[in-house]
């Protein structure tokens, strides 16, 4: 059994629903991301530029001591990690929300950090195609992600695609999920599960999942 997955997919992809249930289902610890902590997040989506980077940065400190604090933590009867983010996050969305020269800056503390984290074992990324996307932003009802700029989700989507297309050390999963509907319908949760936990040579591999 893997000991560290992570859940990864864009805004709205349904993350955190099967983080949360996928954990439970395997015993293992969860680890969410804690965006509501961000007290830039909201001033993000009303004023983009002014807060890009001051957003990144919050997403990056806060992502790096929560990793950190899970690894020390890991407990005799708690070995496996679920986790609904990867730290790579970090590196894709600031890639797409700043400048240049405040990208530069940006991903060279991100290296820094990331240097001291291991890898997760998975990553799998969800991606239950746009409308599906879309619809799951509206459901959820934050207010701030209801006006996303155009284009937006497609431009983070690209971001994900040159991060991992030819990743190393992990197992990479490009998981087509939309044939799936498993926020609405729970029953089609394990079948997920079975389809990413299938043993896989390290690499990067594109899978669809049907109920």
């Amino acid at each position: 059994m893997y000991a560290s997955l992570a859940i990864e997919g864009g805004i709205g992809a349904g993350k955190t629903t099967f983080s949360t249930w996928l954990a439970q289902d395997l015993g293992a610890e969860l680890m969410l991301e804690r965006f509501e902590e961000n007290p830039f997040l909201e001033k993000f989506y009303e004023n983009p530029e002014a807060h890009a980077f001051s957003v990144e940065l919050s997403f990056l400190a806060d992502r790096y001591k929560q990793m950190q604090g899970a690894i020390k933590s890991r407990n005799l009867f708690k070995q496996r990690l679920v986790a609904d983010y990867s730290f790579a996050k970090s590196l894709i969305f600031a890639k797409v929300n700043l400048p240049k020269d405040e990208f530069k800056l940006f991903n060279t503390m991100f290296q820094m950090m990331a240097a001291q984290l291991p890898q997760p074992e998975i990553i799998a990324i969800l991606d239950p195609g746009r409308k599906r996307q879309e619809a799951q932003i509206v459901q959820r009802g934050r207010d701030y992600e209801q006006n996303l700029p155009e284009g937006y989700l497609d431009r983070v989507a690209k971001g994900y695609e040159s991060h991992y297309r030819h990743h190393r050390g992990s197992r990479v999963l490009w998981v087509d999920t939309s044939a799936l509907d498993f926020v609405a319908r729970p029953e089609e949760l394990p079948v997920l599960r079975d389809a990413i936990l299938t043993p896989r040579k390290p690499g990067v591999h594109h899978i669809s999942v049907t109920a």
